[in-house]
């Protein structure tokens, strides 16, 4: 009975600490108030692209996103619309497709240039190649936003999660998350709803 008992115990303890590793796990990544380290990806015209390139931007809208997903294709010509909105003022899209093109065949390299031209991307459209970025910042969906903001520390992140609260229907959208965090930062006030859940589809790495 004791030997059952102890074995209960240990078995307890493992699922515990199984449980424990997984929400630590899923907790990686980039939380509000984190500086978000800089990256050098390849862009849809072939060259690299890294923040630093930016030299007049105040910040940066990252947005990791993909062809395939429907949500993702739902905020296209939102995403486009922030970009043509925010980047003169100073905060430019940057959007990252983090999937493996050898899991989701309909990400690869060359469909994204193919997908870029034909929705009139305004923005870099970068690669994730390896996989080595998204999970970096904490993605776990396309489309997942991170605003960042140039501070004297580095680039700080003010708001993670959903571009809206509406992904099926535009018109019906009644907070628009991302432009009500930028509007903010540029009027050097703080960001009220700094953090939201992102709904899409699950990265494929």
């Amino acid at each position: 009975m004791k030997t059952i008992k102890i074995f209960a115990f240990v078995l307890l303890a493992g699922l515990v600490s199984a449980f424990t590793y997984k929400n630590m796990d899923a907790a990686a990544g980039y939380k509000v108030g984190d500086i978000a380290t800089d990256f050098s990806l390849k862009n849809i015209d072939n060259k690299k692209v890294s923040l630093k390139d930016f030299k007049d931007a105040k910040g940066y809208i990252v947005i990791f996103t993909c062809n395939h997903c429907p949500y993702a294709q739902a905020y296209e010509d939102r995403i486009v619309a922030l970009d043509k909105k925010y980047k003169k003022q100073g905060y430019p899209v940057i959007a990252i497709n983090p999937n493996n093109p050898e899991k989701q065949k309909d990400d690869s390299f060359d469909l994204m240039k193919v997908r870029a031209k034909e929705k009139g991307f305004t923005f870099p459209y970068l690669l994730d190649e390896g996989q080595k970025i998204y999970p970096q910042y904490g993605a776990t969906k396309t489309p997942h936003v991170y605003i960042l903001q140039k501070t004297s520390k580095g680039n700080q992140v003010k708001y993670i999660g959903a571009i809206d609260d509406n992904y099926g229907d535009e018109k019906a959208v009644k907070q628009k998350y991302v432009e009500n965090a930028v509007d903010a930062l540029l009027k050097n006030k703080e960001v009220a709803v700094k953090e939201t859940k992102a709904i899409g589809c699950s990265i494929k790495a």
